[in-house]
C-alpha cells in the first residue's frame, strides 16, 4: 500500500488488520461488502492510497474504480443502483479515506437503498455562461 494512516479504518482493512468480506482486489484498489448496508449488496471500493478527498488522490489510483464498480453491480444483479462518492463532512463523508459506494436500489420502495433529494438551484443562462468560462479557464 502506497500510503496509510495509522488510525484509518479503511487502511486497516486494506492491510488485513480488520477483517472484511473482500470482493475484488487489484494493485491499486480494494473492494468489500459494507457491514452497515443501505440495501442487500451494498459494497465499497477504496483506493490503496490514503487520501481524504478525491482531489488529493493520485490519478494512478483511479483507473480500476469504475470497471470494478461495474463488475460488482453485475455480480450482485443490481439493475438500478447508485455509485456514490462523498468529500467532506458537509457532503456526508463519514470515513476520511476516499471511497466509492455501490448501493443497489432493489425496488421503488424508499426503505432500501439510498434516499436523496435534488434541490435544484435556479441560475440564469448568463450566470451559467459566466461560471462555464471560469471553470474552462481553470481546466
Amino acid at each position: 500500500m502506497a500510503s496509510a494512516a495509522a488510525s484509518c479504518i479503511f487502511c486497516k482493512i486494506i492491510k488485513g488488520d480488520i477483517p472484511s468480506l473482500k470482493l475484488v482486489e487489484t494493485d491499486t484498489v480494494f473492494s468489500f461488502l459494507d457491514i452497515g448496508p443501505l440495501s442487500k449488496g451494498h459494497a465499497l471500493i477504496i483506493p490503496k492510497y490514503h487520501a481524504e478527498k478525491l482531489h488529493e488522490l493520485p490519478d494512478e489510483y483511479l483507473p480500476d474504480v469504475l470497471p470494478i464498480a461495474k463488475k460488482i453491480a453485475l455480480a450482485i444483479g443490481a439493475e438500478q443502483y447508485n455509485l456514490l462518492q462523498n468529500n467532506g463532512r458537509l457532503a456526508h463523508q463519514e470515513v476520511d479515506h476516499v471511497h466509492f459506494h455501490i448501493i443497489p436500489k432493489p425496488s421503488a420502495s424508499d426503505d432500501q437503498g439510498l434516499v436523496i433529494g435534488w434541490p435544484v438551484q435556479k441560475m440564469s443562462m448568463d450566470e451559467l455562461k459566466k461560471l462555464h468560462e471560469e471553470i474552462i479557464d481553470k481546466l
